[in-house]
């Protein structure tokens, strides 16, 4: 066996694991964190087919950016183990439905990849031909910022417009309630801020 067929083979083994343990794990926690593993496999995967842009999208995405984001949220929530058991019964017609149905694509799957590839059709006259020798970054780099141009630019503002929106609404001032005023705190004097008093034995504290 060759080093590139066990190297795919060790991938693909850990990818399939990864994605077992995800959803037979009973911690959310220990579920992304197999997510994560099986991102990863996946990755070297994409960098095995010389495909090292998904590769890279994959775990700067991914695993940087999602699966860390659920990583947070889930051991930041106060999860109850014992009512996500609970509900486990009730949704069990459902996930039935999904396993009938994913079972069945990949019963056409297999099916249409046994009864051969498919014909695609040919390159339109004029079209840009990329050469073999070219990486793919540098490639879909050279379309981004040419052809597709404005088309990603474009994307960058909605994201822009996005963002200071989202950021908007996190510090519009709600009705009835009083803003913080950062010059009214650092100009409190300490008198203003404690009050002595000579409390008298057997009475109340007054607020």
């Amino acid at each position: 066996m060759t080093v590139a067929a066990f190297t795919f083979y060790a991938f693909a083994l850990t990818t399939l694991t990864g994605g077992l343990f995800t959803v037979i794990s009973r911690n959310p926690v220990h579920s992304v964190l197999w997510l994560i593993l099986a991102f990863l496999s996946s990755a070297g995967l994409f960098v095995i087919l010389g495909a090292e842009f998904i590769a890279m999208l994959l775990v700067i995405v991914y695993v940087g950016a999602v699966a860390v984001l659920f990583l947070f949220v889930v051991m930041m929530l106060d999860i109850d183990f014992a009512e996500l058991r609970a509900g486990f019964v009730k949704n069990v017609p459902l996930g039935l439905l999904l396993a009938v149905v994913l079972a069945a694509e990949l019963v056409l799957g297999i099916g249409a990849y046994q009864a051969g590839a498919v014909t695609l059709g040919t390159p339109e006259a004029g079209a840009a031909t990329v050469s073999a020798a070219v990486p793919n970054i540098e490639a879909i780099g050279g379309l981004l910022y040419s052809k597709y141009v404005f088309m990603f630019e474009t994307a960058g503002l909605i994201l822009l417009v996005a963002m200071v929106g989202a950021i908007v609404l996190t510090h519009r001032k709600s009705h009835g309630t009083r803003g913080q005023s950062i010059s009214s705190q650092v100009q409190r004097r300490p008198e203003d801020a404690t009050r002595n008093v000579n409390q008298p034995v057997g009475q109340g504290i007054e607020l």
